[in-house]
């Protein structure tokens, strides 16, 4: 049997500020954005250039759901963006202030630092060591 993940949800307030990060800060590729009338809704799905897997933006659509934009992991790093160069990554979002809550590092799997996205959701900014096993 093959599975995958294929996409992962994150609440976002608004889905125009959200593609507009994601696609410009983060160069990320705007893969659908498609209008479902049944639902009032918009399908919104970004990912990064050569990956296999997705983010749908996934508006807050009740006060439940609005709590937990910015906070979806409880303060955690919630995802892992790897790139090919860590500085020259890190560089370009240090440029355009993107906000980081932890400063660069080496660690026994590669380098590493944690920022943040729009609504204050944890990330990883990670290159991996060429001796660290691939997922």
């Amino acid at each position: 049997m093959t599975q995958s993940i294929l996409h992962t949800a994150l609440v976002v307030k608004d889905y125009d500020e959200a593609i507009e990060f994601y696609t410009k800060k983060l160069k990320f590729n705007l893969v659908e954005d498609t209008y479902q009338p049944k639902q009032d809704k918009r399908w919104v799905v970004v990912s990064p250039s050569g990956s296999g897997s997705a983010i749908l933006l996934a508006k807050a659509s009740n006060p439940e759901q609005e709590q937990f934009i910015g906070n979806q992991s409880g303060g955690r790093v919630f995802l892992f963006l790897r790139t090919d160069d860590f500085w020259r990554d890190y560089n370009e979002m240090v440029s355009i202030n993107i906000e980081f809550a932890r400063e660069p590092s080496e660690e026994s799997y590669g380098t590493v630092a944690v920022f943040k996205d729009l609504y204050g959701n944890l990330w990883d900014l990670l290159e991996l060591n060429e001796t660290h096993p691939m997922y």
